[in-house]
């Protein structure tokens, strides 16, 4: 159950940041002499509430390289409301340039983002995030935090162009180099697609992670209404940064923190909109491991059973043909919600101060075409599928939006990759043994086997078959894929290979069989086989032996755990503030 929320407003004795500034001791004496080191007087602090700026920019964060400058309008607003603005930097999580994965450091930065909160004077907190995974990690630190915290999503950037062709960042690049490799598409033009796909701000534009996580964000109460999908450089998205400075001062007064928002109805909210969106396949383990942070149980079971009520609105690539912009445009979250809301719990609470329903009510929608009616889904069922069988005992993940149809009901023979290098190594060999109806395995890539299960699940297609005009078949494996890929991708095989699950004892030639409307994942090799197989396998020596990599290697759960590490799940007796001595 959640705190009960205070009948009243806070009164300036009631701040948290009060206990470093407001007794007449020698601590509190150095903790005032240093305000006034940096030029700020009693009368800038005393008495008001201190708002935490959590800044994710980085001169690597290509998606939020508009920050410094959003930092300032929050700061701005904060101000407006009689709050008091500290800018604090945590890590920032680049997908584009991080290895060996973005995903290996989500929980490292979700620590800092706890630990940041909790040891500073701090009443309440403006969390600045966008890039996949730095939204899971920033709402995974403000959950245990728990202090009152508002989220301000990057914005997607502008649309991408090649030669008269709209681009969508990751999508089309998959799409392009698939025709690279198969010999269809000059090196002139390869350039202008490099030059043309990501040409402003913001996060990727498809429906991938990261537009997706501020989807959820937002459905989970978290964000202002509307936040989610307004463009980086939009300046409605300068007034969002300021609005929401002044909304966390009042989020302050009001006492309103995650743990009244994040509740479980909250996150079957949140399950329901990742699956009216064909939103990215990531969204699952984040979304159980924010829930485990807010001390709510969720499991592969319930994201089945509400894909299964829940049609495809959004026609968004890679699943659909529009993107983020044209999202916005067409009447944002709220116009979906508000289609789906016989489908969602709209008494659940949200930084507004208001409910769901209250945020979302009459949203309209201004074009049919790109928010689909429920008479016309894209899908009659969600966007993800949850897999089981021999092969995946604690279940498999795949979207079959984004695949195609011919797929769905599949067996064919295995060809099976080690580890990424030894697929890399194959898959240009032309006499690799291997047809379009083959089944790809790659094992080892999962959350220890990696490690830190990376976006290699979309495995690319052998080049020999590329050239045969080839462009999907059959995959399998223990990682993540990027939300902006697509194809007949089965993902996040658990338990992974590394740690002896199944798909360690797959081998070339077995057959496995892929039913997606069944939700099944069988291999079809007998018991006493898979027994002997196990009986000869030696699991991988572990890859670190000191600092992060070694706790990830010894504390991270497995994928439909969530992946984060077991020491950090809620507690029924919560973390206490720091002693002020």
């Amino acid at each position: 159950m959640p705190p009960p929320r205070p009948r009243q407003r806070l009164e300036p004795r009631d701040l948290r940041s009060g206990k470093w500034f407001a007794p007449d001791d020698l601590r509190s004496f150095g903790h005032r002499s240093r305000m006034n080191q940096m030029g700020f007087g009693r009368d800038d602090y005393a008495g008001k509430p201190v708002i935490a700026i959590l800044n994710t920019w980085s001169d690597l964060s290509t998606c939020h390289t508009h920050f410094r400058q959003r930092a300032e309008q929050v700061k701005r607003g904060v101000w407006q409301a009689g709050g008091f603005p500290v800018e604090l930097p945590v890590m920032s999580l680049s997908e584009s340039f991080m290895k060996p994965s973005s995903m290996f450091y989500r929980n490292l930065t979700a620590m800092e983002v706890e630990e940041t909160l909790r040891c500073h004077p701090i009443d309440g907190a403006v969390l600045m995030g966008g890039c996949d995974k730095t939204v899971p990690a920033l709402l995974m630190g403000a959950a245990s935090a728990d202090l009152p915290a508002i989220f301000l999503p990057a914005g997607p950037m502008l649309k991408g162009n090649f030669a008269g062709k709209t681009l969508g960042s990751g999508t089309d690049a998959w799409k392009y180099w698939a025709e690279r490799s198969a010999g269809n598409l000059c090196d002139d033009d390869w350039q202008a697609i490099e030059d043309g796909i990501a040409r402003s701000p913001g996060t990727c534009m498809t429906m991938g992670t990261a537009s997706t996580m501020a989807a959820i964000a937002e459905t989970l109460g978290m964000t202002l209404s509307g936040a989610s999908s307004i463009p980086a450089v939009h300046s409605a998205h300068e007034r969002l940064a300021t609005a929401c400075g002044r909304r966390a001062v009042d989020l302050v007064w009001e006492d309103l923190r995650p743990s009244h928002i994040l509740t479980g109805d909250a996150f079957a909210n949140a399950i329901t909109i990742d699956m009216a969106l064909s939103g990215s396949t990531n969204a699952i383990i984040h979304l159980i491991a924010m829930a485990g942070r807010a001390g709510v149980k969720i499991d592969l079971d319930l994201f089945d059973c509400i894909s299964r009520r829940t049609p495809v609105l959004a026609n968004l690539r890679p699943a659909g043909k529009y993107l983020m912009e044209d999202f916005h445009d067409a009447g944002g979250l709220p116009a979906v919600l508000w289609r789906l809301r016989d489908l969602l719990t709209l008494d659940c609470l949200t930084v507004s101060g208001q409910t769901l329903g209250d945020d979302i009510r009459d949203a309209p929608v201004h074009n049919e075409d790109v928010i689909l009616t429920r008479e016309k889904p894209l899908s009659t069922s969600g966007g993800t599928f949850i897999l089981r069988g021999n092969l995946a005992p604690h279940g498999a993940v795949i979207k079959p939006t984004a695949a195609e149809p011919r797929l769905a009901k599949h067996t064919g023979k295995a060809v099976v990759f080690r580890d990424y290098p030894h697929m890399k190594q194959r898959l240009a060999d032309p006499d690799l043994d291997v047809t379009a109806d083959s089944v790809l395995v790659l094992q080892h890539a999962g959350p220890v086997g990696a490690p830190g299960m990376p976006e290699w699940g979309m495995l690319p297609i052998p080049t020999k078959l590329l050239k045969q005009g080839v462009r999907d078949m059959v995959r399998i494996t223990d990682a993540r894929m990027s939300g902006t890929s697509y194809g007949s991708c089965v993902l996040h095989v658990s338990p992974e290979s590394a740690q002896g699950g199944p798909l360690a004892l797959v081998q070339d030639g077995d057959l496995i069989e892929l039913d997606v409307a069944a939700r099944r994942l069988h291999l079809h090799v007998s018991d006493d086989e898979l027994a002997r197989r196990r009986a000869t396998w030696v699991p991988p020596a572990p890859k670190y032996a000191r600092g992060y990599g070694k706790l990830l290697q010894e504390q991270i759960t497995q994928a439909h755990e969530g992946c984060d590490f077991a020491f950090l799940h809620h507690h029924d007796t919560p973390t206490p503030d720091p002693e002020i001595h």
